[in-house]
């Protein structure tokens, strides 16, 4: 008898074993996929993780449902890569594949209901009204869907139902696998073979002089098919032809037309031909030569390029080298915002060599492109993606380039994994021997430090494409100017002059405020209550265009108060401000120009980052608002003035990465002013100017803010000299959470002793009716991190087997960036 270890893709920590005939054993290889009977009747997609002849553990093992591959669709250093990451975050192998794999490929069972044939009578007066229904629908057709029973019942949950007509012995239940996966098919047209001899097609054309429309889709037909040389679409010939489906069909029905049909890619590249990669200038030119000889005996290399400096040029050289020895590379970049942009880049010179893959794209889109880089075909042989691009098969990866490599967003917070996708990306390029390069005008401090102690290679890049100036950083003291009376709404007379005279010189301009919605806070003047989210302990926050309160942390939402929850009065005040209320002041200040807003609210749609900034790009908007989103490394033309409205709220933050965070923002943010001739215009508005951290960010000194920083994190015992584990508790009930989170704290003192801090609140320490408490393990470099974390999951272990805590959910964050 012959078995199979399978990984399945929920969090349970172990494989599962299945027997196997021995024909199927000889078929069956690591990273195929199989459907097989999980607990009472699911029905799982499963990685085949080892076959083997030995005797299996101590229980009954099951056999599989089916075979769902002819070949793996996993490799097996994919697999590698994904045991290491479950391994070094401290989570499941299945949570893991949930993650990596495209929805579409986990296939998952659906409940199919259909009537017992039996020769008894059913006593329909034992029925319930909804149970009556059920029987009667099924007596129409032979098998529902369980959705199908739902809708019928106009019911989410009819498992009571179905269960007292299981007990009945009126209905059997079965679970069907089903794919989700559907190729893209598109019709083609061509003419009949018996038409193919002269005299008999010559005949055809005498019979249809009285159906002229019939004979203008002929003559439209070989004239396309003369043109192009490829088969011709049915959509194309009927555009063509100016005339309906009815008239094609007329045709086909006759036999003069066969109708045939071709699986087509649903991501098809129509553009221009490849174009010569330039010429670099002589700074790139030098850095270019130092990122390759730093690769000779480094696999890093850090690329510390200032805003503007074109680091995208040297990458694409890079690409352009590897890509002629026929080697995979993946480009990786933090937000989605910024592929729009840099796919136009990069197809420009490689045309369609490349693919895109994250989140915004379809089921269907991601797998065609997953069976792309499996098959190593060339159109994806340069893929761009957001951090779950480092899931794809890979076969001979050369290089990858992570860039804006200090961006939050590399991280996921949840679900498991929790995963860096910057350091995730450096194992993957290990494991195939391949080079990385990450790049960065404000690099993260962890990364700078490992290139100053010479584990990565350092190449720096301090002057901006064609010599043009660092922008010109001013700092506004908005307190001053409230003193004087010279703010207009939440804009400074400063701020206001450099904006009519950048609209004078028909330049863009940028405003940055890191709140989305209109007013994060509505309070009561007389009783001084503020409306709160039911779920979370946070006020609510204004959103005007909707005119509703909503809840960012779970989404809530009600209509906005017209008086006071607490006291009745109708003297509701929005305190602080949002995007959108800058949005609202700048239209009554500058009603004859084009204003727009980019923010999570404006950019949920597939295609509305590329809109948004095809219309910046275009010179269609005179103002854009946004949060953070700007602040991506995007690249504008026409940008002369950026305005920072309010530079506290991100340094009062409580968190040790608040100053280093501030720092890279605002850097990141004024690199978007002035990146063609003319020196671009930065202000920063704050009520604190002295702040060191502005004073860094307005004299664009990066060392000094590194060297700051690394002091107080060496001083307080943080990330880079110590490495970080967060664990957090979960409960309903605060009494039990905290209770439970004691309990955890205690056990890790034990062995860890003071490096154990907590159990603490967060600042908001309730979200979606759950109470939450961290607690925070810190790492000495001298200490084995191996050891530390099997203690952890020991503890986890006991604490898993306390009944009192089953409620309790505990999750553990890794390097929690």
């Amino acid at each position: 008898m012959y078995f199979i270890d399978v990984i399945l893709p929920i969090p349970l920590k172990q494989t599962f074993t299945y027997n196997i005939r021995k024909e199927e054993a000889s078929f069956l290889q690591q990273g195929m996929r199989v459907a097989v009977p999980f607990g009472k009747t699911k029905v799982y997609t499963g990685i085949v993780y080892a076959v083997f002849k030995d005797k299996p553990p101590n229980y009954e093992t099951k056999t599989i449902d089916q075979i769902l591959d002819e070949q793996p669709l996993i490799t097996q250093r994919q697999i590698k890569h994904w045991e290491w990451i479950a391994n070094y975050y401290m989570c499941t192998l299945g949570e893991v594949v949930r993650a990596a794999l495209p929805s579409a490929f986990l296939l998952e069972s659906e409940t199919i209901v259909s009537l017992i044939a039996s020769e008894k009578e059913v006593d329909e007066s034992d029925f319930s009204d909804e149970e009556f229904m059920v029987f009667e629908a099924l007596q129409h057709q032979p098998s529902l869907h369980i959705n199908d029973i739902r809708n019928i019942l106009d019911k989410q949950h009819v498992v009571k139902i179905l269960d007292g007509l299981l007990q009945k012995k009126v209905i059997e239940v079965q679970e069907e696998v089903y794919e989700q996966y559907t190729p893209k098919l598109k019709r083609y047209l061509k003419l009949a073979s018996n038409y193919a001899s002269e005299e008999n097609l010559r005949a055809l054309l005498d019979t249809l002089t009285r159906a002229p429309k019939q004979r203008e889709v002929l003559m439209n037909l070989f004239m396309l098919s003369a043109q192009q040389k490829k088969p011709v679409e049915s959509v194309e010939l009927q555009k063509k032809s100016d005339t309906t489906a009815s008239v094609i069909k007329t045709l086909i029905d006759k036999g003069v037309l066969e109708e045939y049909f071709l699986q087509r890619d649903r991501i098809q590249y129509e553009g221009e031909e490849a174009s010569e990669v330039k010429e670099l200038n002589e700074a790139q030119e030098q850095a270019f030569s130092e990122i390759r000889s730093n690769f000779d005996n480094q696999d890093v290399v850090l690329l510390h390029g200032v805003t503007s400096s074109g680091k995208t040029e040297i990458y694409v050289k890079l690409i352009a080298e590897l890509i002629a020895t026929g080697k995979q590379v993946l480009y990786m970049l933090p937000e989605i915002a910024l592929t729009t942009q840099l796919i136009s880049r990069l197809q420009f010179y490689f045309a369609e060599k490349v693919s895109v893959y994250h989140s915004k794209y379809s089921v269907n889109e991601r797998v065609e492109v997953w069976n792309n880089v499996l098959n190593n075909k060339p159109k994806a042989q340069i893929v761009i993606g957001a951090r779950s691009s480092l899931f794809l098969p890979f076969s001979d990866l050369g290089l990858i380039i992570v860039d804006e490599e200090h961006e939050p967003s590399f991280k996921q917070y949840n679900p498991s994994p929790r995963y860096h996708a910057r350091d995730a990306a450096i194992v993957l390029a290990s494991l195939h021997q391949a080079k990385t390069l990450m790049g960065s005008a404000t690099p993260s401090l962890e990364s700078y430090h490992n290139a100053e102690t010479g584990k990565y290679g350092l190449v720096q890049l301090k002057k901006r494409f064609g010599n043009v100036l660092m922008p010109d950083i001013e700092l506004v003291d908005i307190k001053e100017k409230h003193r004087k009376k010279l703010m207009k709404g939440h804009f400074s007379d400063h701020l206001l002059e450099a904006m009519h005279e950048a609209l004078a010189n028909e330049e863009q301009i940028i405003l940055f405020q890191n709140r989305r919605g209109f007013s994060p806070i509505v309070e009561c003047t007389t009783c001084g209550i503020s409306p709160q989210c039911p779920n979370c302990d946070v006020s609510l926050t204004y959103h005007q265009y909707k005119k509703e309160l909503r809840c960012h942390y779970c989404g809530y939402h009600m209509a906005m108060l017209q008086s006071c929850m607490a006291c009745g009065s109708e003297t509701l005040d929005a305190k602080g401000f949002g995007t959108e209320q800058i949005e609202t002041e700048l239209s009554s200040l500058f009603p004859d120009h084009t204003i727009a807003r980019m923010d999570q609210d404006t950019t949920r749609g597939k295609h509305a980052y590329a809109k948004l900034i095809e219309k910046l790009e275009n010179l269609e908007i005179d103002i854009l608002v946004g949060t953070q989103m700007l602040a991506k490394g995007l690249d504008f033309r026409n940008i002369g003035l950026v305005g920072v409205m309010n530079a506290d709220n991100l340094l009062n933050f409580p968190d040790f990465r608040a100053h280093e965070r501030s720092y890279q923002l605002l850097q990141q943010v004024s690199g978007r002013a002035g990146r063609t001739e003319k020196r671009g215009k930065v202000l920063i508005q704050t009520f604190n100017p002295y702040h060191q951290i502005l004073q860094q960010v307005s004299t664009n000194d990066y060392e000094l803010m590194y060297k700051q920083q690394t002091e107080e994190r060496y001083q307080y015992k943080y990330p880079p000299y110590f490495r970080t584990i967060k664990i957090t508790c979960k409960d309903r009930n605060f009494d039990k959470m905290q209770k439970a989170a004691v309990w955890f704290g205690r056990a890790l003192e034990l062995k860890l002793g003071a490096n154990v801090l907590g159990p603490e609140q967060p600042p908001v320490g309730r979200i979606r009716n759950q109470f939450i408490t961290n607690i925070l393990v810190k790492i000495p470099k001298q200490q084995s991190l191996g050891k530390t974390k099997n203690y952890i999951s020991k503890v986890q272990r006991s604490f898993n087997a306390i009944k009192e805590f089953s409620t309790v959910r505990l999750s553990i964050d890794v390097d929690n960036y």
